[in-house]
């Protein structure tokens, strides 16, 4: 038996993908009564924002509980995660595999959207109610848009490993010492690091465009996946100042919440998933 190297890895995940994605959409994406108007998209300011977190924190208040038991998964991925690298000599993409929490993250908190939504509608919201999801008339068009945002994760992966080769590759290095050593004062570490963070940065630019507001406007709207991805692409066009701060806002949290050992993301990313749902309400109108 041999250790495949990363990009060997993520090129079959992409080919299994691609086979679920395919079955998915003739299966799962609903086609008919489908909601053929594209939904209004207007203007909001960057100090909505606070309104919009305000709202997140008034979610998570409310479902304290619930929702720490739902993210109490996200750091224990994390460790996984951690442990794996270490495990297997693929140190140099511990970064990459912690920062690809921004690029599944949508996908992650759709069950949050969801108590959210139950939440606006004034109904009695607990745990279970995140699944409620797998009701949902747009379930297909959800689950092909997740596997995309995967995908996209595993293309980040693939690229973070091409760019350790190029720079201080591609033997792994020797130890957390000698890696954080040549990382930080070598030039090409500190070339890994720039061009790194600027594919990280073209990467997270493409899910924010195509996910932003799309996830919640499935779970609230049967326009389609289509519509929805389009949607999501007006909403960034129309509040670049605004799209873009919430951008930061994201990465920052999640960033932060990574750095104890993935823990913060459990109080993270349930208000940043219920945010998600009020800044969907803010830019789509009922």
């Amino acid at each position: 038996m041999t250790i495949r190297n990363p990009i060997e890895w993520a090129t079959d995940q992409l080919k299994l993908a691609g086979l679920v994605v395919g079955s998915a959409s003739r299966a799962g994406v609903p086609t008919e009564d489908l909601d053929t108007r594209l939904p209004e998209v207007r203007s909001i300011r960057i100090a909505d924002l606070g309104e919009v977190l305000a709202r997140g924190f008034d979610d998570f208040g409310a479902y304290r509980t619930d929702v720490i038991f739902l993210c109490i998964v996200y750091p224990v991925i994390g460790l996984v995660l951690g442990r794996l690298v270490f495990g297997y000599g693929m140190l140099p993409l511990l970064f990459p595999l912690a920062s690809g929490f921004a690029l599944i993250g949508p996908f992650a908190a759709v069950g949050l959207y969801e108590m959210s939504r139950r939440r606006e509608l004034g109904g009695k919201v607990a745990w279970p109610d995140a699944f409620g999801v797998v009701g949902s008339r747009s379930f297909g068009a959800i689950v092909v848009l997740g596997l995309l945002l995967v995908a996209i994760f595993l293309f980040w992966l693939v690229a973070a490993e091409s760019i350790y080769e190029f720079t201080l590759g591609p033997e792994p290095p020797a130890s957390i010492g000698s890696f954080a050593h040549d990382v930080l004062t070598t030039g090409p570490g500190w070339t890994m690091i720039v061009v790194g963070v600027g594919v990280g940065f073209l990467f997270a630019l493409l899910v924010l465009v195509i996910s932003v507001v799309s996830f919640p406007l499935l779970l609230d709207r049967d326009v389609g996946l289509g519509a929805a991805v389009w949607t999501s692409v007006r909403a960034v066009i129309v509040n670049p100042g605004p799209m873009a701060i919430w951008g930061l806002i994201v990465t920052g949290g999640l960033v932060i919440g990574s750095i104890p050992l993935f823990l913060g993301l459990i109080i993270v990313m349930p208000v940043l998933g219920h945010a998600t749902w009020h800044l969907y309400r803010a830019v789509v109108p009922s």
